[in-house]
């Protein structure tokens, strides 16, 4: 062969075997490319018997409120509690200015022994006139104005009597006494304020707060349910006393203590259509305050034989069609329709579209779609380790970027 001519095929034959070797690493390459199954928390569902609950919104308020008030007109000498502290019935708060008081204490006083002093003179008259009409020295006229008199006097001692008293409780009204026991706020008036100028002036308020009162309105609608759920037999039937209740604070925690169900309104609010529901929960530590917004939790009875699955596993559509992620064939996961039925602290009860055995994903929505194919792990019923972030727990949208950029350590490590 002419040197020219193989010169010329030689990159031909070099581009040949380029695309050769490529097509030969194509399937390889495809092969590293396919992703392993995602490991993902899973509950399998069966069925229990479950709380049945009610959830209300409310506020919590004291169980006694006193207002301070000044009885008496008089200026503020002195402070004596401390604010925010708690204090005991008769407990002093304040001093009024007891000056003007003793005065009329005084006055009162020698009223009273004016008065006195003709009751006696009018005692004596009546006593003299006496022998004097029967022997008709006298008009029976002028012993009857003796009579009138005495009678007269006796009513000015009685009159006067009255007016010490008064005057003795204004006096003793110028120490301001707590008339309840409980936690006392802020001063409304300072030394040397003029107060009780006609009107009773505010001075503080005392709140009585364990217990406490959790103040809860409920929808017309839930009460028939509860009625119905009496006449069913599904709630106790010793009374509204006999139902416990939990309180939720505004943070999510559940207090510590479980109160007590007192009683539920007998009228209906025609502007909301709700209902007061009262509660009383046991408040040693002060740790609940009146005003704070806090939810109920009225256990009405226990739900029997129901799928339930964990409340995070529970999805909705943008139309708001309930559904949750199952595990279908070859470990795929499946979209299930459900309908939800009432909401417990943690789960929801499922009325259709789960049975028992269905395996439930309760984590790594973000990254799974109907179809993907996941590692199942399975955890407890209430699903606490896919709610604790442990099995395959999912990662939140600031921490996947994070953990990504972070350098993996080799085997050898």
């Amino acid at each position: 062969m002419p040197r020219n001519l193989m010169m010329r095929r030689l990159p031909v034959v070099a581009a040949v075997t380029l695309l050769l070797a490529a097509c030969d690493q194509a399937p390889q390459s495809n092969g590293q490319a396919a992703a392993p199954p995602i490991p993902v928390s899973v509950v399998t569902v069966k069925p229990e018997n479950s709380p049945f609950v009610t959830e209300l919104p409310g506020r919590l308020s004291a169980t006694r409120e006193a207002e301070v008030r000044a009885r008496v007109p008089g200026i503020v000498q002195k402070r004596v509690f401390v604010e925010g502290s708690d204090v005991k019935a008769d407990e002093v708060l304040f001093l009024i200015d007891p000056a003007p008081l003793q005065a009329a204490q005084r006055a009162a006083q020698a009223n009273v022994k004016v008065a006195e002093a003709r009751l006696i003179e009018a005692r004596q008259v009546e006593r003299r006139y006496a022998p004097l009409v029967k022997a008709q020295a006298i008009s029976q006229q002028e012993y009857d104005q003796a009579v009138s008199s005495l009678r007269q006097a006796e009513a000015a001692v009685a009159q006067q009597k009255a007016l010490l008293v008064e005057a003795e409780l204004n006096l003793g009204y110028a120490t301001v006494e707590a008339p309840i026991e409980g936690r006392i706020g802020n001063a409304l008036v300072t030394e040397g304020a003029l107060v009780g100028m006609g009107q009773a002036t505010p001075m503080a308020l005392i709140q009585q707060i364990d217990p406490i009162y959790l103040n809860l309105t409920q929808s017309t609608n839930e009460l028939l349910q509860m009625q119905e759920a009496v006449l069913a037999g599904r709630l106790s039937t010793e009374g509204a006393n006999a139902m416990p209740v939990e309180l939720v604070l505004s943070n999510g925690q559940t207090y510590t203590h479980q109160g007590r169900l007192l009683f539920s309104g007998i009228s209906v609010d025609p502007g909301t259509g709700q209902i007061m529901v009262r509660a009383e929960f046991p408040n040693p530590d002060k740790l609940l305050l009146p005003g704070m917004y806090a939810r109920g939790r009225i256990i009405q009875g226990t739900a029997e034989d129901v799928i339930t699955v964990p409340a995070q596993a529970v999805q909705r559509t943008p139309e708001g069609t309930a559904y949750v992620l199952v595990v279908g064939e070859d470990n795929t996961v499946v979209n299930r329709p459900i309908k939800a039925g009432a909401m417990m602290p943690t789960k929801w009860i499922i009325e259709s579209g789960l049975k028992a055995g269905d395996r439930v994903l309760i984590n790594r929505f973000q990254q799974v779609r109907p179809g993907s194919r996941i590692q199942p792990q399975e955890v407890g019923s209430g699903g606490a380790a896919g709610a604790n972030g442990a099995a395959g727990a999912p990662q939140s949208p600031e921490q996947a970027p994070q953990q990504s950029q972070q350098p993996q350590a080799s085997p050898a490590s």
